[in-house]
């Protein structure tokens, strides 16, 4: 059992982990926006964080409800918001790898014929691949709301025997196909980003080398390469902690769910907020509005 102190610490933390995500998501939103209102473009990259914002302010809101909403009532009757909670984190999932897609595409100094008739359409293809994102968390979540409903179908038969055929079939349902697909679900997005981050990590380090050998005195190049660098392996720690923290969480068999469910929530909401600020000081343009260093 986790102490009473650890918990309601674990609490204050997500509230404010919570109020952070959501301030930053729309600050993300507002700012963006705004510059679409100014000079009537987006670039593919902002079009991305402005999906991001979105997927970030609706999975906190939908967090928050569904969190403190089950104190005051069954947990069934909120079964609709941690699917919304479910499909934006998917969507979060998918937007993230999109973005390390791009950068891959854009940044990486691979010549070959995919590599460079993919950084000749990826520019076109962002508001498509958005889109795309949108539709692959839409069926993603199928798995989820199956099981909702046949979490619904077992209350409402609770006054017939356990080992009806009609409820073991529905319990087998629900225990060796819901969480596999939901796994895949996430699994997916992530194998796409993990391609895509070690890919953009080895071309980086393979021209860091070439500069390194052929090109010495340029100290300047050298160390944007080492920052661009380190801010890849620093984005790929917490996305990938995130993504483990979150598996961990559906699984719940290495810990007592109950007892530890405030500690994991902390966890996985302070891994995305530092995550989404990691998002927002890679765009020049929030870092202005922030007052960041370039």
């Amino acid at each position: 059992m986790v102490p009473n102190q650890v918990t309601i610490f674990s609490i204050i933390m997500y509230v404010l982990e919570s109020l952070i995500i959501i301030i930053q998501s729309g600050i993300t939103v507002a700012v963006l926006c705004r510059e679409w209102m100014n000079f009537q473009r987006l670039s593919p990259v902002e079009m991305i964080l402005i999906s991001l914002g979105i997927s970030h302010f609706c999975l906190q809101w939908a967090s928050v409800l569904y969190n403190f909403g089950t104190f005051s009532r069954p947990v069934y009757l909120f079964w609709k918001i941690s699917v919304i909670w479910e499909f934006m984190n998917i969507l979060t999932f998918w937007l993230t790898s999109l973005l390390a897609v791009f950068y891959c595409v854009k940044v990486s100094s691979f010549t070959h014929s995919i590599f460079l008739w993919l950084r000749w359409k990826i520019l076109k293809l962002v508001p498509w691949l958005i889109l795309g994102t949108l539709i692959a968390s839409c069926l993603s979540i199928i798995p989820s709301v199956i099981k909702y409903h046949i979490q619904m179908e077992l209350i409402a038969l609770d006054h017939v025997p356990r080992n009806s055929s009609s409820i073991v079939r529905l319990q087998m349902f629900e225990q060796h196909l819901s969480n596999p697909l939901k796994m895949i679900g996430f699994g997916v997005p992530f194998l796409v980003f993990l391609v895509s981050i070690i890919v953009l990590i080895v071309s980086l380090f393979r021209h860091w080398g070439q500069m390194k050998e052929y090109n010495t005195n340029n100290s300047c190049s050298m160390k944007a390469q080492s920052t661009v660098l380190r801010s890849l392996v620093t984005f790929f720690i917490f996305f990938t902690s995130y993504f483990l923290t979150v598996v961990v969480s559906f699984i719940g068999t290495i810990f007592d769910k109950k007892s530890w469910f405030w500690v994991s929530e902390a966890i996985i909401y302070g891994l995305v907020c530092i995550h989404y600020t990691s998002l927002m000081m890679s765009n020049p343009t929030l870092k202005k509005v922030l007052k960041m260093p370039v």
